[in-house]
């Protein structure tokens, strides 16, 4: 199968975001999970904080 070359890719901008990176990978659970927890800790230091 032919792959559909645009008009982006030929110039090179998409491949900026295929390019590897060197920063840590992250799994999409572990952030939910993070922030999910933040916040509940947040929301706990303000009602600590408001009594």
């Amino acid at each position: 199968m032919a792959s559909l070359n645009t008009p982006q890719q030929q110039a090179g901008i998409l491949s900026f975001y295929d390019a590897p990176e060197r920063g840590p990978r992250l799994n999409a659970k572990v952030v939910l999970i993070a922030v999910g927890v933040f916040a509940i800790v947040m929301l706990i230091l303000d009602h600590i904080a408001a009594v």
